[in-house]
């Protein structure tokens, strides 16, 4: 195991900043989607999903965050998505994606916890309201297996929230690249042995593409000994940042790992792309507090010594969030946000750009990019915390909250 080149935050300290940063998120917080001054959409209430919480060291709790009602319970619309919630073509749209016939022949796989027994009918029912082309398992588009690639799944657990993070998933990865294949992998439970064991096992059912929509907040002393489930050169292997800002999370924090943080989308006619883009508030970056500083980010001024999170980013606040559709845990559309929804669309974007280069490590594929003004939109708009440097202040180049902008599209690197 390699040593840690930074020291120790005391528990007591990581536990107040945890407390601060959960009630900031709590029922009925609410956050702009105002950015370059243009006038923004009612803010909406969220919450943190079910699956927003970890009850025990070295558990992993999900991403996203969740639009709710007067009463602070996520709000359902058993019909129709919820008015102001993007759909597939809202994202196509603003982060200029390629159409036809890119992203055929390939997979992205989705690692989440517990069993999802809706999980195919209901990412069914959200392609058919859109329009999509049919994904299921007759037609070779949808697969399902357990953290062993068989068929033995989880139990469902639909009060965990993790279904509705399963939803999420799929639903996003639909959004981003149409044309994809999906497989899910069920952990058996929220530890990260268990969805390690699920990262994999989908690389070894052949996914290139692996996206992660969970961490532990605030990192954990032993992660390192789990960095080997996330190393996988020639797979890109993505992982959400979090929702509480300027706090880290693993598995967001591996050098191997694609570290995606989270933005706001706000419509504005007035700007060619369409849409303005700024950091979110709610997501997470910083400096690690294990894992060493990659060859990648070494010429980078993070203003950290350790690895810095992020690499990337993509939409995240619930206020730009996308409409979700989920039976086993809600009972039908919502509107979800989270670094949960970004970590599957940057997932995605890779598959659009094409098969990972063998031996390499996708994560440093946007530091080595000689070409960002075409291939990234480099937000330079927001923050995540009040930390007053780069880590937690979005502006030009690599920061923080937003690594080096959203929408990777390159060839890639040898």
């Amino acid at each position: 195991m390699r040593s840690p080149r930074s020291l120790l935050r005391p528990a007591a300290l990581l536990g107040a900043l945890v407390l601060a940063v959960t009630l900031s998120a709590a029922p009925g917080a609410t956050a702009s989607a105002a950015t370059h001054g243009h006038p923004a959409a009612a803010a909406v209430s969220y919450a943190p999903a079910a699956c927003g919480t970890a009850h025990h060291a070295r558990q992993a709790q999900c991403y996203a965050m969740v639009a709710t009602n007067a009463q602070h319970r996520p709000a359902v619309s058993p019909a129709d998505p919820p008015t102001g919630a993007l759909g597939p073509a809202d994202i196509q749209s603003a982060y200029n994606l390629p159409a036809g016939t890119a992203g055929s022949g390939e997979t992205v796989a989705i690692v989440d916890a517990f069993g999802d027994s809706t999980a195919e009918s209901d990412l069914a029912a959200f392609r058919s309201y859109y329009g999509m082309p049919a994904c299921g398992t007759a037609i070779g588009c949808f697969r399902k297996v357990d953290q062993t690639g068989g068929t033995d799944y989880p139990p469902d657990s639909p009060g965990t929230g993790w279904a509705l993070e399963t939803s999420l998933d799929l639903d996003a990865v639909s959004a981003a690249c149409p044309n994809c294949s999906m497989l899910l992998v069920e952990a058996n439970t929220n530890a990260i042995p268990d969805l390690g064991a699920a990262v994999d096992e989908a690389v070894s059912l052949g996914a290139k593409f692996v996206s992660n929509s969970y961490g532990v907040l605030g990192e954990d002393a032993s992660e390192q000994s789990f960095d080997p489930y996330y190393d996988h050169p020639g797979v890109a292997v993505a992982a959400a940042t979090g929702d509480y800002g300027e706090i880290t999370s693993y598995p967001a924090a591996s050098p191997d790992v694609i570290s995606v943080g989270g933005t706001t989308l706000t419509r504005d006619s007035s700007v060619s792309r369409g849409w303005d883009e700024a950091a979110w508030s709610g997501g997470g970056s910083g400096c690690s507090l294990y894992e060493p500083q990659p060859t990648y980010q070494q010429d980078v001024s993070t203003g950290c010594g350790n690895r810095a999170e992020s690499d990337l980013s993509a939409d995240a606040d619930p206020n730009s969030g996308l409409a979700v559709y989920d039976t086993l845990g809600e009972g039908g559309w919502m509107q979800v946000g989270g670094t949960s929804l970004a970590s599957p669309l940057i997932t995605a974007m890779y598959a659009l750009a094409g098969t990972p280069t063998p031996g390499t490590n996708p994560a440093s594929y946007p530091y080595l990019d000689t070409h960002k003004p075409a291939d990234l939109n480099d937000i330079t708009q927001g923050s995540n915390g009040s930390c007053g440097t780069v880590l937690c202040t979005a502006g030009a180049g690599w920061d923080g909250p937003t690594g080096w902008g959203s929408r990777p599209w390159w060839t890639c690197p040898s």
